[in-house]
Protein backbone atom coordinates (compact mmCIF):
# COMPACT_ATOMS: atom_id res chain seq x y z
CA UNK A 1 0.00 0.00 0.00
CA UNK A 2 2.83 2.36 0.89
CA UNK A 3 4.50 1.42 -2.41
CA UNK A 4 1.38 2.36 -4.37
CA UNK A 5 1.12 5.68 -2.60
CA UNK A 6 4.78 6.48 -3.31
CA UNK A 7 4.24 5.67 -6.98
CA UNK A 8 1.19 7.90 -7.08
CA UNK A 9 3.19 10.76 -5.54
CA UNK A 10 5.79 10.41 -8.30
CA UNK A 11 3.20 10.40 -11.09
CA UNK A 12 1.79 13.74 -9.95
CA UNK A 13 4.90 15.48 -11.37
CA UNK A 14 3.84 14.72 -14.93
CA UNK A 15 0.30 16.01 -14.39
CA UNK A 16 -0.04 19.51 -16.03
CA UNK A 17 -2.47 20.67 -13.34
CA UNK A 18 0.29 20.28 -10.74
CA UNK A 19 2.38 22.96 -12.45
CA UNK A 20 -0.53 25.24 -13.30
CA UNK A 21 -1.08 25.63 -9.55
CA UNK A 22 2.64 26.26 -8.95
CA UNK A 23 3.87 28.98 -11.45
CA UNK A 24 7.42 29.11 -10.02
CA UNK A 25 7.92 25.41 -10.66
CA UNK A 26 6.43 25.82 -14.15
CA UNK A 27 8.96 28.57 -14.89
CA UNK A 28 11.78 26.41 -13.56
CA UNK A 29 10.66 23.51 -15.75
CA UNK A 30 10.58 25.80 -18.80
CA UNK A 31 14.13 27.02 -18.11
CA UNK A 32 15.37 23.43 -17.76
CA UNK A 33 13.67 22.54 -21.05
CA UNK A 34 15.29 25.49 -22.90
CA UNK A 35 18.78 24.78 -21.59
CA UNK A 36 18.35 21.09 -22.36
CA UNK A 37 17.33 21.85 -25.93
CA UNK A 38 20.33 24.15 -26.44
CA UNK A 39 22.64 21.47 -25.02
CA UNK A 40 21.30 18.79 -27.39
CA UNK A 41 21.48 21.14 -30.38
CA UNK A 42 25.06 22.10 -29.50
CA UNK A 43 26.07 18.47 -29.19
CA UNK A 44 24.57 17.66 -32.59
CA UNK A 45 26.42 20.58 -34.14
CA UNK A 46 29.71 19.44 -32.60
CA UNK A 47 29.16 15.91 -33.88
CA UNK A 48 28.40 17.19 -37.38
CA UNK A 49 31.45 19.47 -37.42
CA UNK A 50 33.60 16.65 -36.12
CA UNK A 51 32.38 14.37 -38.89
CA UNK A 52 33.15 17.03 -41.50
CA UNK A 53 36.61 17.53 -40.04
CA UNK A 54 37.22 13.79 -40.17
CA UNK A 55 36.11 13.82 -43.81
CA UNK A 56 38.60 16.57 -44.63
CA UNK A 57 41.38 14.83 -42.73
CA UNK A 58 40.64 11.58 -44.54
CA UNK A 59 40.88 13.40 -47.88
CA UNK A 60 44.28 14.82 -47.02
CA UNK A 61 45.93 11.44 -46.41
CA UNK A 62 48.86 11.21 -48.77
CA UNK A 63 48.37 8.86 -51.69
CA UNK A 64 44.74 8.04 -50.95
CA UNK A 65 42.18 7.96 -53.74
CA UNK A 66 39.03 9.74 -52.61
CA UNK A 67 35.60 8.68 -53.93
CA UNK A 68 33.15 11.56 -53.58
CA UNK A 69 30.26 10.23 -55.61
CA UNK A 70 26.88 9.28 -54.24
CA UNK A 71 26.10 5.64 -54.75
CA UNK A 72 22.35 6.03 -55.07
CA UNK A 73 19.85 7.92 -57.15
CA UNK A 74 19.83 9.90 -60.36
CA UNK A 75 22.02 12.99 -60.31
CA UNK A 76 19.34 14.87 -62.20
CA UNK A 77 16.65 14.45 -59.57
CA UNK A 78 15.68 17.19 -57.15
CA UNK A 79 17.18 16.84 -53.68
CA UNK A 80 14.85 16.83 -50.67
CA UNK A 81 15.54 20.02 -48.77
CA UNK A 82 14.90 21.13 -45.21
CA UNK A 83 16.29 24.54 -44.21
CA UNK A 84 19.21 24.30 -41.80
CA UNK A 85 19.38 27.24 -39.32
CA UNK A 86 23.12 27.39 -40.02
CA UNK A 87 22.41 27.98 -43.72
CA UNK A 88 20.16 30.92 -42.85
CA UNK A 89 22.88 32.45 -40.67
CA UNK A 90 25.52 32.01 -43.36
CA UNK A 91 23.24 33.40 -46.04
CA UNK A 92 22.77 36.52 -43.94
CA UNK A 93 26.54 36.86 -43.52
CA UNK A 94 26.99 36.74 -47.30
CA UNK A 95 24.20 39.28 -47.69
CA UNK A 96 26.03 41.53 -45.24
CA UNK A 97 29.15 41.18 -47.39
CA UNK A 98 27.12 42.30 -50.40
CA UNK A 99 25.77 45.28 -48.47
CA UNK A 100 29.32 46.25 -47.56
CA UNK A 101 30.65 45.87 -51.11
CA UNK A 102 27.70 47.72 -52.62
CA UNK A 103 27.63 50.58 -50.11
CA UNK A 104 31.35 51.10 -50.67
CA UNK A 105 30.75 51.25 -54.42
CA UNK A 106 27.86 53.69 -53.93
CA UNK A 107 29.93 55.91 -51.67
CA UNK A 108 33.19 56.06 -53.59
CA UNK A 109 32.59 54.95 -57.22
CA UNK A 110 28.92 55.48 -58.09
CA UNK A 111 28.36 55.19 -61.85
CA UNK A 112 31.93 54.14 -62.56
CA UNK A 113 32.83 50.68 -63.75
CA UNK A 114 34.77 49.53 -60.69
CA UNK A 115 35.84 50.66 -57.24
CA UNK A 116 39.43 51.04 -56.10
CA UNK A 117 38.89 50.53 -52.36
CA UNK A 118 42.36 51.47 -51.11
CA UNK A 119 42.33 54.89 -52.76
CA UNK A 120 38.52 55.22 -52.47
CA UNK A 121 37.82 56.19 -56.07
CA UNK A 122 36.13 54.80 -59.17
CA UNK A 123 37.75 53.76 -62.44
CA UNK A 124 36.20 53.15 -65.85
CA UNK A 125 37.69 49.80 -66.82
CA UNK A 126 34.90 49.21 -69.39
CA UNK A 127 34.44 52.65 -70.90
CA UNK A 128 32.19 54.06 -68.19
CA UNK A 129 29.23 51.72 -68.65
CA UNK A 130 28.65 51.30 -64.93
CA UNK A 131 29.88 47.69 -65.04
CA UNK A 132 29.70 47.02 -61.30
CA UNK A 133 26.25 48.59 -61.07
CA UNK A 134 24.80 46.57 -63.96
CA UNK A 135 26.62 43.41 -62.87
CA UNK A 136 25.04 43.79 -59.42
CA UNK A 137 21.40 44.33 -60.43
CA UNK A 138 20.31 40.71 -60.22
CA UNK A 139 22.36 40.04 -57.08
CA UNK A 140 20.60 42.93 -55.34
CA UNK A 141 17.22 41.68 -56.55
CA UNK A 142 17.79 38.06 -55.51
CA UNK A 143 19.00 39.12 -52.06
CA UNK A 144 15.95 41.33 -51.59
CA UNK A 145 17.99 44.53 -51.27
CA UNK A 146 15.10 46.62 -52.61
CA UNK A 147 16.29 50.14 -51.87
CA UNK A 148 19.69 49.49 -53.41
CA UNK A 149 18.08 47.90 -56.48
CA UNK A 150 15.79 50.90 -57.00
CA UNK A 151 18.67 53.38 -56.78
CA UNK A 152 20.56 51.33 -59.35
CA UNK A 153 17.46 51.20 -61.57
CA UNK A 154 17.19 55.01 -61.48
CA UNK A 155 20.81 55.33 -62.57
CA UNK A 156 20.18 52.99 -65.50
CA UNK A 157 17.11 55.02 -66.46
CA UNK A 158 18.69 58.46 -66.16
CA UNK A 159 22.45 58.13 -66.58
CA UNK A 160 23.38 55.02 -68.55
CA UNK A 161 24.60 56.11 -71.98
CA UNK A 162 26.14 53.71 -74.50
CA UNK A 163 27.03 56.36 -77.09
CA UNK A 164 30.71 56.45 -76.14
CA UNK A 165 33.81 56.77 -78.26
CA UNK A 166 35.25 53.69 -76.60
CA UNK A 167 36.71 50.45 -77.96
CA UNK A 168 34.75 47.89 -75.98
CA UNK A 169 35.34 44.17 -75.57
CA UNK A 170 32.43 42.46 -77.35
CA UNK A 171 32.64 39.50 -74.97
CA UNK A 172 32.94 41.41 -71.68
CA UNK A 173 30.21 43.85 -72.71
CA UNK A 174 27.91 40.98 -73.69
CA UNK A 175 28.32 38.87 -70.55
CA UNK A 176 28.32 41.77 -68.08
CA UNK A 177 26.05 44.42 -69.62
CA UNK A 178 23.72 42.58 -72.00
CA UNK A 179 23.55 39.62 -69.62
CA UNK A 180 23.10 41.78 -66.53
CA UNK A 181 20.30 43.81 -68.09
CA UNK A 182 18.49 40.74 -69.45
CA UNK A 183 18.65 39.05 -66.07
CA UNK A 184 17.30 42.14 -64.34
CA UNK A 185 14.44 42.12 -66.87
CA UNK A 186 13.67 38.43 -66.40
CA UNK A 187 13.61 38.86 -62.63
CA UNK A 188 11.77 42.16 -62.31
CA UNK A 189 9.71 42.41 -65.50
CA UNK A 190 10.82 46.03 -65.94
CA UNK A 191 11.06 46.72 -69.70
CA UNK A 192 13.60 49.48 -69.12
CA UNK A 193 16.25 46.79 -68.75
CA UNK A 194 15.22 45.01 -71.95
CA UNK A 195 15.30 48.25 -73.95
CA UNK A 196 18.78 49.06 -72.66
CA UNK A 197 19.98 45.53 -73.45
CA UNK A 198 18.76 45.90 -77.03
CA UNK A 199 20.47 49.29 -77.35
CA UNK A 200 23.91 47.99 -76.39
CA UNK A 201 23.49 44.76 -78.39
CA UNK A 202 22.74 46.77 -81.53
CA UNK A 203 26.03 48.60 -81.05
CA UNK A 204 27.91 45.28 -80.80
CA UNK A 205 26.38 43.59 -83.87
CA UNK A 206 28.80 45.00 -86.52
CA UNK A 207 31.55 42.93 -84.90
CA UNK A 208 29.98 39.83 -86.53
CA UNK A 209 30.32 41.25 -90.06
CA UNK A 210 33.24 39.03 -91.09
CA UNK A 211 33.69 36.50 -93.94
CA UNK A 212 33.06 33.60 -91.54
CA UNK A 213 30.59 35.23 -89.18
CA UNK A 214 33.10 34.73 -86.35
CA UNK A 215 33.18 38.15 -84.69
CA UNK A 216 36.04 40.49 -84.04
CA UNK A 217 36.64 40.98 -80.33
CA UNK A 218 36.75 44.79 -80.11
CA UNK A 219 34.27 47.40 -81.35
CA UNK A 220 33.88 51.13 -80.94
CA UNK A 221 30.49 51.77 -79.32
CA UNK A 222 30.00 55.10 -81.04
CA UNK A 223 31.41 54.47 -84.50
CA UNK A 224 31.02 50.70 -84.85
CA UNK A 225 34.54 49.98 -86.10
CA UNK A 226 35.43 46.36 -85.19
CA UNK A 227 38.92 44.88 -84.94
CA UNK A 228 40.97 42.41 -82.95
CA UNK A 229 43.71 42.84 -80.36
CA UNK A 230 47.14 43.55 -81.76
CA UNK A 231 48.74 40.92 -79.55
CA UNK A 232 46.66 38.14 -81.20
CA UNK A 233 48.11 38.95 -84.64
CA UNK A 234 44.64 39.79 -85.86
CA UNK A 235 43.04 36.54 -84.71
CA UNK A 236 39.90 36.24 -82.60
CA UNK A 237 39.90 34.60 -79.18
CA UNK A 238 37.82 31.42 -78.90
CA UNK A 239 36.01 32.26 -75.67
CA UNK A 240 35.49 35.88 -76.69
CA UNK A 241 34.03 35.04 -80.10
CA UNK A 242 31.94 31.95 -79.30
CA UNK A 243 30.34 32.75 -75.93
CA UNK A 244 27.54 35.16 -76.77
CA UNK A 245 24.80 32.64 -77.60
CA UNK A 246 22.93 32.64 -74.27
CA UNK A 247 22.52 36.40 -74.22
CA UNK A 248 21.74 36.91 -77.91
CA UNK A 249 19.29 34.01 -78.16
CA UNK A 250 17.52 35.33 -75.05
CA UNK A 251 17.40 38.82 -76.58
CA UNK A 252 15.78 37.50 -79.76
CA UNK A 253 13.26 35.53 -77.73
CA UNK A 254 12.29 38.54 -75.66
CA UNK A 255 12.20 41.12 -78.46
CA UNK A 256 10.96 38.93 -81.31
CA UNK A 257 13.84 40.17 -83.49
CA UNK A 258 15.79 37.16 -84.88
CA UNK A 259 18.97 39.04 -85.84
CA UNK A 260 20.72 38.58 -82.48
CA UNK A 261 20.20 34.83 -82.45
CA UNK A 262 21.23 34.55 -86.09
CA UNK A 263 24.58 36.26 -85.51
CA UNK A 264 25.46 34.23 -82.41
CA UNK A 265 24.37 30.84 -83.76
CA UNK A 266 26.10 31.25 -87.10
CA UNK A 267 29.38 31.20 -85.15
CA UNK A 268 28.63 27.70 -83.85
CA UNK A 269 27.52 26.56 -87.31
CA UNK A 270 30.85 27.76 -88.72
CA UNK A 271 32.86 26.06 -85.98
CA UNK A 272 30.88 22.82 -86.30
CA UNK A 273 31.92 22.41 -89.96
CA UNK A 274 35.49 21.51 -88.96
CA UNK A 275 34.91 20.39 -85.38
CA UNK A 276 37.72 18.02 -84.33
CA UNK A 277 37.17 14.48 -83.07
CA UNK A 278 38.30 15.40 -79.55
CA UNK A 279 36.26 18.62 -79.48
CA UNK A 280 39.28 20.71 -78.42
CA UNK A 281 39.82 24.01 -80.20
CA UNK A 282 42.80 26.39 -80.12
CA UNK A 283 42.23 29.62 -78.22
CA UNK A 284 42.97 31.67 -81.36
CA UNK A 285 40.63 31.32 -84.35
CA UNK A 286 40.63 33.19 -87.64
CA UNK A 287 37.57 35.31 -88.51
CA UNK A 288 38.76 35.59 -92.12
CA UNK A 289 38.30 31.90 -92.87
CA UNK A 290 41.96 30.92 -93.24
CA UNK A 291 43.65 27.94 -91.61
CA UNK A 292 43.08 27.20 -87.91
CA UNK A 293 45.68 28.94 -85.81
CA UNK A 294 48.28 26.89 -83.93
CA UNK A 295 47.81 27.84 -80.28
CA UNK A 296 47.01 26.58 -76.80
CA UNK A 297 44.03 24.33 -76.10
CA UNK A 298 42.73 24.91 -72.61
CA UNK A 299 39.70 24.97 -70.34
CA UNK A 300 41.25 27.99 -68.65
CA UNK A 301 41.71 31.56 -69.87
CA UNK A 302 40.49 32.32 -73.40
CA UNK A 303 38.96 28.88 -73.95
CA UNK A 304 36.71 28.23 -70.95
CA UNK A 305 33.29 29.71 -71.74
CA UNK A 306 33.11 28.25 -75.27
CA UNK A 307 32.69 24.79 -73.77
CA UNK A 308 30.44 26.12 -71.01
CA UNK A 309 28.04 27.67 -73.54
CA UNK A 310 27.76 24.51 -75.65
CA UNK A 311 26.13 22.89 -72.62
CA UNK A 312 24.17 25.89 -71.41
CA UNK A 313 22.55 26.73 -74.75
CA UNK A 314 21.26 23.14 -74.75
CA UNK A 315 19.82 23.78 -71.28
CA UNK A 316 18.51 27.22 -72.28
CA UNK A 317 16.67 25.60 -75.19
CA UNK A 318 15.09 23.18 -72.71
CA UNK A 319 16.91 20.22 -74.29
CA UNK A 320 14.75 20.24 -77.43
CA UNK A 321 15.80 18.95 -80.86
CA UNK A 322 16.56 22.54 -81.89
CA UNK A 323 19.61 22.47 -79.63
CA UNK A 324 20.74 18.85 -80.04
CA UNK A 325 23.86 19.88 -81.93
CA UNK A 326 25.09 21.90 -78.95
CA UNK A 327 24.81 18.85 -76.72
CA UNK A 328 26.58 16.60 -79.23
CA UNK A 329 29.43 19.09 -79.62
CA UNK A 330 29.69 19.42 -75.85
CA UNK A 331 29.87 15.66 -75.33
CA UNK A 332 32.63 15.48 -77.95
CA UNK A 333 34.53 18.20 -76.08
CA UNK A 334 34.12 16.31 -72.81
CA UNK A 335 36.01 13.41 -74.40
CA UNK A 336 38.74 15.93 -75.08
CA UNK A 337 38.57 17.21 -71.51
CA UNK A 338 38.92 13.65 -70.20
CA UNK A 339 42.08 13.23 -72.29
CA UNK A 340 43.61 16.24 -70.51
CA UNK A 341 42.97 14.93 -66.98
CA UNK A 342 46.01 13.85 -64.98
CA UNK A 343 46.47 12.97 -61.30
CA UNK A 344 49.22 14.06 -58.98
CA UNK A 345 51.58 12.11 -56.80
CA UNK A 346 51.47 11.52 -53.90
CA UNK A 347 47.89 12.70 -53.12
CA UNK A 348 46.17 11.84 -56.42
CA UNK A 349 44.60 15.23 -57.07
CA UNK A 350 42.86 15.30 -60.47
CA UNK A 351 43.58 18.32 -62.66
CA UNK A 352 42.93 19.46 -66.24
CA UNK A 353 46.12 20.19 -68.14
CA UNK A 354 46.62 22.07 -71.41
CA UNK A 355 47.92 21.23 -74.88
CA UNK A 356 50.08 23.19 -77.29
CA UNK A 357 50.13 21.18 -80.48
CA UNK A 358 51.03 17.67 -79.36
CA UNK A 359 52.77 18.85 -76.19
CA UNK A 360 51.06 18.48 -72.81
CA UNK A 361 51.42 21.25 -70.22
CA UNK A 362 50.92 20.39 -66.53
CA UNK A 363 49.17 23.64 -65.61
CA UNK A 364 45.62 24.46 -64.57
CA UNK A 365 44.06 27.91 -64.23
CA UNK A 366 41.72 28.67 -61.36
CA UNK A 367 39.44 29.83 -64.17
CA UNK A 368 39.17 26.16 -65.18
CA UNK A 369 37.55 25.45 -61.82
CA UNK A 370 34.21 26.21 -63.48
CA UNK A 371 34.56 22.76 -65.08
CA UNK A 372 33.46 20.66 -62.07
CA UNK A 373 30.17 22.54 -61.99
CA UNK A 374 29.78 22.24 -65.76
CA UNK A 375 30.42 18.49 -65.65
CA UNK A 376 27.96 18.00 -62.81
CA UNK A 377 25.34 20.08 -64.63
CA UNK A 378 25.78 18.10 -67.84
CA UNK A 379 26.13 14.65 -66.28
CA UNK A 380 22.38 14.01 -66.09
CA UNK A 381 22.12 14.15 -69.88
CA UNK A 382 24.13 10.93 -70.21
CA UNK A 383 23.09 7.33 -69.63
CA UNK A 384 23.61 5.95 -66.08
CA UNK A 385 27.23 4.79 -66.50
CA UNK A 386 28.58 7.91 -68.17
CA UNK A 387 26.49 10.07 -65.87
CA UNK A 388 28.17 8.58 -62.82
CA UNK A 389 31.61 8.73 -64.46
CA UNK A 390 31.38 12.45 -65.20
CA UNK A 391 29.84 13.26 -61.82
CA UNK A 392 32.71 11.44 -60.12
CA UNK A 393 35.21 13.41 -62.21
CA UNK A 394 33.40 16.64 -61.31
CA UNK A 395 33.72 15.85 -57.61
CA UNK A 396 37.39 14.93 -57.92
CA UNK A 397 38.16 18.20 -59.71
CA UNK A 398 36.16 20.19 -57.16
CA UNK A 399 38.31 18.67 -54.40
CA UNK A 400 41.42 19.80 -56.28
CA UNK A 401 40.05 23.33 -56.76
CA UNK A 402 39.14 23.55 -53.08
CA UNK A 403 42.72 22.56 -52.25
CA UNK A 404 43.98 25.35 -54.47
CA UNK A 405 42.60 27.50 -51.64
CA UNK A 406 43.63 25.33 -48.74
CA UNK A 407 47.23 24.99 -49.95
CA UNK A 408 48.17 28.66 -49.35
CA UNK A 409 48.83 30.56 -46.10
CA UNK A 410 45.89 32.91 -46.80
CA UNK A 411 43.55 30.03 -47.79
CA UNK A 412 42.86 31.90 -51.04
CA UNK A 413 43.76 30.38 -54.42
CA UNK A 414 46.36 31.68 -56.82
CA UNK A 415 45.54 32.47 -60.45
CA UNK A 416 47.00 29.19 -61.68
CA UNK A 417 48.86 26.10 -60.51
CA UNK A 418 51.62 23.93 -61.91
CA UNK A 419 52.07 20.23 -61.23
CA UNK A 420 55.62 18.98 -61.06
CA UNK A 421 56.56 15.33 -60.90
CA UNK A 422 56.26 14.02 -57.35
CA UNK A 423 54.53 17.20 -56.12
CA UNK A 424 50.81 17.75 -55.68
CA UNK A 425 50.43 21.42 -56.62
CA UNK A 426 52.48 24.60 -56.67
CA UNK A 427 51.18 28.13 -57.08
CA UNK A 428 52.19 29.50 -60.46
CA UNK A 429 50.82 33.03 -60.79
CA UNK A 430 50.18 34.02 -57.19
CA UNK A 431 47.56 36.75 -57.30
CA UNK A 432 43.88 36.35 -56.36
CA UNK A 433 41.38 38.80 -57.84
CA UNK A 434 38.24 37.60 -56.02
CA UNK A 435 37.37 35.03 -58.70
CA UNK A 436 34.18 32.92 -58.41
CA UNK A 437 34.86 29.71 -60.34
CA UNK A 438 35.47 27.32 -57.46
CA UNK A 439 32.49 28.63 -55.50
CA UNK A 440 30.41 28.32 -58.68
CA UNK A 441 31.24 24.62 -58.92
CA UNK A 442 30.53 24.06 -55.22
CA UNK A 443 27.11 25.64 -55.75
CA UNK A 444 26.24 23.30 -58.62
CA UNK A 445 27.54 20.22 -56.82
CA UNK A 446 25.56 21.02 -53.69
CA UNK A 447 22.39 21.70 -55.69
CA UNK A 448 22.75 18.48 -57.71
CA UNK A 449 23.93 16.06 -54.99
CA UNK A 450 22.66 17.54 -51.71
CA UNK A 451 26.09 16.90 -50.15
CA UNK A 452 26.56 19.56 -47.47
CA UNK A 453 30.33 19.12 -47.57
CA UNK A 454 30.33 21.54 -50.51
CA UNK A 455 28.62 24.13 -48.33
CA UNK A 456 31.35 23.70 -45.71
CA UNK A 457 34.08 24.19 -48.29
CA UNK A 458 32.32 27.29 -49.59
CA UNK A 459 32.07 28.68 -46.09
CA UNK A 460 35.80 28.23 -45.55
CA UNK A 461 36.47 30.14 -48.78
CA UNK A 462 34.07 32.91 -47.77
CA UNK A 463 35.80 33.27 -44.40
CA UNK A 464 39.16 33.54 -46.16
CA UNK A 465 37.79 36.38 -48.30
CA UNK A 466 36.45 38.07 -45.17
CA UNK A 467 39.79 37.76 -43.40
CA UNK A 468 42.11 38.76 -46.24
CA UNK A 469 40.07 40.90 -48.65
CA UNK A 470 37.52 42.88 -46.65
CA UNK A 471 38.62 46.38 -45.73
CA UNK A 472 36.72 49.42 -44.49
CA UNK A 473 35.94 50.65 -48.01
CA UNK A 474 35.07 47.42 -49.84
CA UNK A 475 36.87 44.24 -50.91
CA UNK A 476 40.28 43.93 -52.54
CA UNK A 477 42.19 41.14 -54.21
CA UNK A 478 45.63 39.93 -53.22
CA UNK A 479 48.83 40.54 -55.14
CA UNK A 480 50.24 37.41 -53.54
CA UNK A 481 48.26 34.65 -51.84
CA UNK A 482 51.36 33.60 -49.92
CA UNK A 483 52.20 36.95 -48.34
CA UNK A 484 48.66 38.36 -48.28
CA UNK A 485 49.71 41.71 -49.81
CA UNK A 486 46.54 43.40 -51.06
CA UNK A 487 45.80 45.08 -54.37
CA UNK A 488 43.49 48.05 -55.05
CA UNK A 489 40.56 46.70 -57.08
CA UNK A 490 37.10 45.37 -56.31
CA UNK A 491 36.28 43.45 -59.48
CA UNK A 492 32.69 43.75 -60.65
CA UNK A 493 32.38 39.97 -60.85
CA UNK A 494 32.90 39.72 -57.09
CA UNK A 495 29.41 41.17 -56.66
CA UNK A 496 27.95 39.56 -59.78
CA UNK A 497 29.33 36.06 -59.29
CA UNK A 498 31.31 35.28 -56.15
CA UNK A 499 28.86 36.70 -53.63
CA UNK A 500 25.80 35.54 -55.62
CA UNK A 501 26.98 31.94 -55.81
CA UNK A 502 27.88 32.00 -52.11
CA UNK A 503 24.42 33.35 -51.27
CA UNK A 504 22.73 30.68 -53.37
CA UNK A 505 24.95 28.01 -51.80
CA UNK A 506 23.05 28.64 -48.54
CA UNK A 507 19.62 29.34 -50.07
CA UNK A 508 16.80 26.84 -50.71
CA UNK A 509 16.92 25.22 -54.17
CA UNK A 510 13.64 27.02 -54.93
CA UNK A 511 15.65 30.26 -55.19
CA UNK A 512 16.63 30.38 -58.89
CA UNK A 513 15.86 26.67 -59.50
CA UNK A 514 18.11 25.06 -62.09
CA UNK A 515 15.20 23.61 -64.06
CA UNK A 516 13.85 27.12 -64.69
CA UNK A 517 16.97 29.28 -65.03
CA UNK A 518 20.40 29.04 -66.64
CA UNK A 519 23.36 31.19 -65.54
CA UNK A 520 25.49 32.94 -68.11
CA UNK A 521 29.23 32.95 -67.61
CA UNK A 522 28.94 36.11 -65.47
CA UNK A 523 26.40 34.34 -63.19
CA UNK A 524 23.42 36.27 -64.55
CA UNK A 525 20.36 33.96 -64.41
CA UNK A 526 18.33 33.84 -67.63
CA UNK A 527 14.90 32.25 -67.80
CA UNK A 528 14.77 28.94 -69.69
CA UNK A 529 12.43 29.01 -72.70
CA UNK A 530 11.71 25.98 -74.90
CA UNK A 531 12.73 26.37 -78.54
CA UNK A 532 10.62 25.00 -81.35
CA UNK A 533 12.87 26.12 -84.18
CA UNK A 534 15.56 24.02 -85.82
CA UNK A 535 18.19 26.71 -85.87
CA UNK A 536 21.18 24.41 -85.63
CA UNK A 537 20.12 21.97 -88.33
CA UNK A 538 18.51 24.09 -91.02
CA UNK A 539 20.28 27.42 -90.64
CA UNK A 540 19.82 30.08 -87.99
CA UNK A 541 18.61 32.80 -90.31
CA UNK A 542 15.49 31.07 -91.53
CA UNK A 543 14.39 29.39 -88.33
CA UNK A 544 14.91 32.07 -85.74
CA UNK A 545 11.85 33.94 -86.83
CA UNK A 546 9.74 30.80 -86.46
CA UNK A 547 10.02 30.84 -82.68
CA UNK A 548 7.05 31.41 -80.49
CA UNK A 549 7.04 34.79 -78.83
CA UNK A 550 8.62 34.96 -75.41
CA UNK A 551 6.39 35.30 -72.39
CA UNK A 552 8.10 36.28 -69.18
CA UNK A 553 7.10 34.09 -66.25
CA UNK A 554 5.81 35.70 -63.11
CA UNK A 555 8.40 36.00 -60.35
CA UNK A 556 8.32 35.33 -56.65
CA UNK A 557 9.80 37.35 -53.81
CA UNK A 558 11.75 36.28 -50.72
CA UNK A 559 11.70 39.14 -50.46
CA UNK A 560 11.05 37.77 -53.78
CA UNK A 561 11.69 34.12 -53.92
CA UNK A 562 10.44 32.84 -50.57
CA UNK A 563 11.18 29.41 -49.13
CA UNK A 564 8.86 27.13 -51.03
Amino acid sequence: MGRSRSSANRWKYINPSYYLKRPKRLALLFIVFVFGSFFLWDRQTLVRDHQLEELKNDHSVSGETVNFSRSDGDVGKKIDYTEDPVDAQRREKVKDAMRHAWSSYEKYAWGHDELQPQTKNGVDSFGGLGATLIDSLDTLYIMGLDEQFQRAREWVANSLDFNKNYDASVFETTIRVVGGLLSAYDLSGDRLFLEKAQDIADRLLPAWNTPTGIPYNIINLSHGNPHNHGWTAGHSILADSASEQLEFIALSQRTGDPKYQQKAENVILEISRTFPDDGLLPIHINPEGKAVVYSTMTFGAMGDSFYEYLLKVWIQGNRTTAVDRYRKMWETSMKGLSSLVRRTSPSYFAYIGEKVGDSFVDKMDELACFAPGMLALGSSGYGPDDSQKFLSLAEELAWTCYNFYQSTPTKLAGENYVFNKGQDMTVGTSWNILRPETVESLFYLWRLTGNKTYQEWGWNIFQAFEKNSRIESGYVGLKDVNSGVQDNMMQSFFLAETLKYLYLLYSPPSVIPLDEWVFNTEAHPIKIVSRNDRAMSSGAGKSAGQQKSYKRALTRREGRFGNK
